[in-house]
């Protein structure tokens, strides 16, 4: 019987001890042999930086393979491009592409004046560029904020 591939889903750490329970934590999850571990990108793209710096390092020190959120919450068409473009710089090629949530004090999702609209633009827009294996989330019913059924 095949056994089933999984990913894990880690919070880039704030601190250093955070950092040092996130390597420890892929060590002890590295003999399962995941697909990948992906590093999230806080709501409203709050952990930005922490989230390339945490994939970075988890994808240059523990030789497992690591994908980063990268969302369409807060930054331009370009400012995302840009974004995109560190992680592929850092080695990092694998990019969860989501919509993303929107800041905690939003009502709801809307995308900035010069970005996104929705995670399929950008998935077309990093698709466009040829350096990165996307991988999305979705949800198995229909979305709380879907227009039709």
């Amino acid at each position: 019987m095949p056994v089933p591939a999984v990913s894990f889903e880690v919070f880039p750490p704030r601190s250093i001890d955070a950092s040092f329970r996130l390597w420890d934590t892929a060590q002890a999850l590295a003999p399962l042999a995941p697909r990948f571990f992906s590093v999230t990108y806080g709501a409203g793209g709050t952990t930005r930086d922490l989230t390339h710096d945490a994939a970075y390092t988890l994808h240059k020190t523990s030789g497992l393979p690591v994908a980063a959120h990268l969302t369409c919450v807060g930054a331009s068409k370009a400012e995302t491009l840009a974004t995109a473009q560190r992680f592929a710089k850092a080695g990092v090629t694998d990019i969860v592409a989501l919509r993303g949530d929107p800041p905690a004090e939003a009502d709801g999702f809307t995308p900035h004046p010069d970005g996104f609209a929705d995670s399929c633009e950008l998935i077309e827009a990093l698709a466009q560029t040829g350096q990165f294996t996307l991988r999305v989330g979705a949800y198995p019913e229909k979305h709380p904020e879907a227009a039709s059924q």
